[in-house]
């Protein structure tokens, strides 16, 4: 399993397994558009044995959660559309085949969500997904290398609404500060406008062996042999496990006092506090077991729309203190 790329950031807790262990690393700004829980994959840590990921009585995202896409940079019509399809698996109307991504969905739902409090529309049911609208910038209007501050702009391109997420995420040349040397990706909020963000990079040719681990060998760590992707794109595979991980971060964590574990400055939260486990068994160097197609031979936990197939990361059980897989 790969460690993460030395960077000077807090770290806060791991799953330790022999002398590796998995560390997600966070890190957030204060500003009023705040920067929420990032995710990065590995680093050589010893939790402390009395963390706890616990709800600290804040707002969650609930009912219908519109989530608008900004594509930043170049992506192709079938780059797209892994990320689309995603989306559309998250609410059980995809029917696919167990194991699902509507079944990953709904478990956050069952450990995070259902123990929160329902607000308005909310009341009668969980909450579900809907792509509500994409806006592309090929251009890359604020150049190629973007700052942190500069990603809460790119977001506001989506015309987010209350109680929605927009979805930034950026081609395989454009950089992002601090992209791949402490972070794969983001999420944050604009609490008085009540709405999140998301950001997620194209790691493909930048540091797929961080960022898109285990569909690529990684830098650090037990060299094995990468994984097939499910869609045949290391990047854009790489990219949903991330998404898929900050999409659950930003739903039970959206504005620093929901469910978390540590600082809130530098949370774990449901999939970040178990990085680098899709299956069972897992251990550094080892996704866990997992599902292979027998056409293509790709590994994946979990079935989409459309016949997709897609790895998505294991979600904490804060009942148990473990990492609850599809597979």
């Amino acid at each position: 399993m790969a460690s993460p790329p030395r960077g000077s950031v807090r770290v806060r807790h791991g799953t330790s397994h022999a002398a590796l262990v998995l560390i997600s690393v966070l890190l957030l700004s204060s500003a009023r558009l705040s920067l929420g829980a990032s995710r990065r994959l590995l680093e050589l840590y010893k939790p402390p044995a009395s963390a706890r990921l616990t709800y600290h009585n804040g707002a969650v995202l609930q009912g219908r959660i519109p989530v608008s896409i900004v594509w930043y940079g170049r992506f192709t019509p079938a780059q797209k559309a892994v990320v689309t399809d995603f989306l559309q698996s998250l609410t059980a109307a995809s029917q696919a085949p167990t194991p699902s991504v509507s079944q990953w969905w709904n478990t956050i739902n069952q450990l995070y969500l259902s123990k929160a409090p329902r607000r308005g529309s909310s009341a009668n049911g969980g909450a579900q997904v809907a792509l509500a609208g994409q806006v592309s910038d090929e251009a890359c209007s604020l150049g190629k290398r973007l700052t942190l501050a500069q990603l809460p702009r790119v977001a506001a391109r989506a015309g987010p609404k209350k109680g929605g997420i927009a979805l930034v995420l950026t081609a395989q040349d454009v950089a992002v500060e601090g992209f791949c040397m402490s972070r794969c990706g983001l999420h944050g909020a604009d609490a008085g406008a009540g709405t999140a963000y998301v950001w997620v990079g194209n790691s493909a040719t930048q540091c797929p062996g961080q960022c898109a681990w285990p569909f690529h060998q990684p830098v650090y760590g037990p060299q094995t042999p990468a994984l097939v992707p499910p869609s045949g794109n290391v990047g854009m595979d790489g990219m949903v496990i991330n998404i898929a991980s900050m999409v659950a971060g930003a739903v039970t964590n959206p504005f620093r006092d929901g469910f978390y574990q540590g600082d809130k400055d530098a949370p774990l939260e449901a999939a970040t506090a178990c990085t680098g486990v899709y299956g069972s068994g897992a251990y550094p160097g080892f996704a866990g077991n997992l599902a292979v197609d027998r056409a293509t031979g790709a590994s994946y936990n979990a079935n989409g729309a459309r016949g997709r197939k897609y790895l998505l990361p294991a979600l904490f059980d804060p009942e148990t203190s473990t990492c609850s897989t599809l597979v």
